[in-house]
């Protein structure tokens, strides 16, 4: 049999990139003779990503449609042509025997070019609330694979399987105990510790929420914090009095997010989707902040259906000044609630995403 050839394509955030990566990293790891060749949207940051995992990638004019900027869209008709006849020089040059989309601008071209063109296509949705590519492309592709219940509100009923959203392979390859990976950190392993993640750009609404009651809560609550303050704060942070503080680890992005999950007791986090497949896995104690411009508020219905389970707690952007400290004081307080909500949020864990979304693919193709 010839060694398979994929085109894979996704982007324009985290959350469209690394599920991509990971699908092409299992398939590689099944197949290593096969070719794999990326699709992305020029200056966006699959364009960097992409190589630094060992893909070729090639990018297309395309971006989405501004909520904001009416004059930017006039270029999108021309982006949309530029970018399907792109996709479909690469595609009949590259000779894929299947591509598969996770989501972003980028994917939208590739997918319709090759379902044109007689490939089979695949897509993996994130989200709770599907994005529009996905929504307009899922009756040409052969199977949707999901993370979220009620999907077919959106998609074919019988393409949908299941599957979770695939999550960083390294979550699983360092296994230490609690105790170890809070004095990794230069913690103290007697003390509660709440990780707050706000993503890589970092949330000034959580940044701003530890700025003004980090100091309280540590001293009145005993506890440590690690604190992964993204770019935009960072620099002003490190200069700031509140870095000097022993209880407080400060990092503008965590590359160790095992050792980061493993050694907290408490999780304040975003709730993109990847993420939230994440927090399943590492079964922590969260409570969860949607940032509230994202796209069809989708964070926010990713929150819900973890609120529903009752494995997570919910504050929204806007009440986080008010409301974020007793819920956050609670859950210090309230052992039984963190036992309970840990519980919960384990039953919702799948770290066998990844290997699931290829077991399918491979057998959709009959590549066994």
């Amino acid at each position: 049999m010839k060694s398979p050839k994929f085109i894979i394509s996704g982007g324009g955030t985290g959350g469209h990139i690394f599920p991509a990566i990971a699908i092409a990293d299992e398939l590689k790891s099944r197949f290593p003779n096969a070719e794999f060749l990326f699709i992305g949207a020029k200056d966006k940051m699959e364009m960097e990503k992409v190589p630094q995992s060992g893909y070729k990638i090639e990018g297309l004019w395309i971006s989405g449609i501004s909520r904001s900027s009416i004059l930017s869209n006039l270029k999108f008709p021309f982006k949309l042509i530029s970018s399907l006849k792109k996709s479909k020089k690469i595609i009949s040059k590259f000779r894929p025997d299947a591509v598969i989309g996770t989501g972003g601008f980028a994917s939208g071209p590739a997918l319709y070019a090759a379902s044109k063109m007689g490939i089979p296509t695949f897509i993996q949705e994130q989200n709770s609330f599907p994005g529009i590519t996905n929504k307009k492309l899922c009756h040409k592709a052969e199977e949707i694979y999901v993370a979220y219940e009620g999907m077919e509100k959106f998609f074919p009923k019988e393409k949908i399987y299941n599957t979770g959203n695939p999550v960083r392979k390294s979550l699983f390859e360092k296994i230490i105990s609690q105790e170890e990976a809070k004095k990794e950190l230069g913690l103290d392993p007697s003390k509660l510790i709440i990780l707050s993640v706000g993503g890589s750009l970092g949330s000034r609404t959580i940044n701003n929420f530890w700025k003004q009651n980090a100091q309280n809560i540590i001293n009145s609550q005993n506890i440590q914090l690690i604190w992964q303050t993204g770019k935009l704060d960072y620099q002003e942070l490190i200069n700031n009095d509140i870095s000097k503080n022993p209880d407080i680890y400060i990092s503008e992005f965590i590359k160790d997010m095992a050792t980061a999950y493993t050694a907290s007791d408490i999780i304040i986090s975003r709730a993109g989707a990847i993420a939230i497949s994440e927090l399943c896995v590492a079964g922590k104690p969260t409570v969860l902040i949607p940032f509230p411009y994202a796209a069809e508020d989708h964070q926010t219905k990713n929150a819900q259906q973890l609120v529903n389970h009752k494995s997570a707690l919910m504050v929204k952007d806007t009440e986080v000044s008010n409301k974020l400290l007793p819920e956050l004081s609670k859950l210090i307080q309230d052992e039984e609630l963190r036992k309970t909500l840990k519980q919960n949020i384990i039953k919702l864990a799948k770290p066998n995403a990844t290997q699931n979304i290829v077991n399918h693919i491979i057998k959709k193709l009959k590549l066994n």
